[in-house]
């Protein structure tokens, strides 16, 4: 019986231990990001561009970026101050302006190849109603998305390619987390997923089961013995 209750034990802390050395390397993906403008700063947005409505006076920013999740994401390098970007467009009855910051990324971060521009600012004066990706259409065209309505390129870039992953790319960046990136900026709502890779939600439940497997074998030897 004790040599039963130190094998379960044992097996117990193996499955808890194998699930904390468990992450793999994460896949990094080259996709671009979304934000929303918080005063001078920026929150990796919780809606795609399609769904969130900003207000009139508010700031939405698009970033291209390589990571394999949200935490780790560029993001805009340029201030979300709206007076800055929306000072010479003045305000006009039924409709609102929200302020457009694209950062193309680095040269690290682009596709081969490719330069990136540089960084926009925009002010566009769209109706009340415009989602985040109406007000981007206004100001940064042309537009491309995938079959997915993933968001693949603003103003023409990149010309390919939409959330690639990249394969030990010089310029890649660290470790991982959101959307596979679930991240990607999807036109309906999160992107691709929301972190690119497995969720954290995903890998939860999976250690639950394994432990919780674990603590049954345990127990039904316990019993046995």
């Amino acid at each position: 019986m004790r040599r039963t209750k130190i094998a379960g034990a044992a097996l117990l802390a193996g499955a808890v231990t194998g699930l904390a050395a468990a992450p793999a390397q994460a896949q990094e993906y080259r996709y671009w990001s979304f934000w929303h403008g918080k005063g001078s700063s920026w929150a990796y947005a919780t809606e795609g561009p399609a769904t969130l409505r900003p207000a009139d006076g508010e700031v939405a920013g698009f970033r291209f970026t390589v990571s394999a999740d949200s935490a780790a994401a560029g993001k805009p390098r340029a201030a979300a101050g709206f007076d800055a970007i929306c000072h010479g467009t003045p305000a006009k009855a039924g409709r609102k302006r929200i302020g457009i910051v694209i950062d193309f990324g680095t040269t690290a971060d682009a596709p081969g190849g490719e330069r990136p521009p540089k960084p926009r600012t925009e002010c566009a004066q769209v109706s009340e109603d415009a989602s985040a990706g109406e007000a981007l259409a206004a100001v940064a065209r042309p537009l491309r998305y995938d079959s997915s309505a993933l968001l693949c390129a603003i103003a023409g870039y990149p010309a390919s390619g939409c959330a690639d992953q990249v394969k030990g790319e010089k310029g890649a960046k660290g470790p991982a987390s959101s959307g596979a990136p679930s991240s990607g900026t999807a036109a309906d709502g999160h992107g691709a997923g929301s972190d690119g890779g497995p969720s954290a939600g995903l890998i939860g439940g999976a250690a639950a089961v394994v432990v919780l497997g674990a603590a049954a074998v345990w127990q039904a030897r316990r019993r046995r013995g």
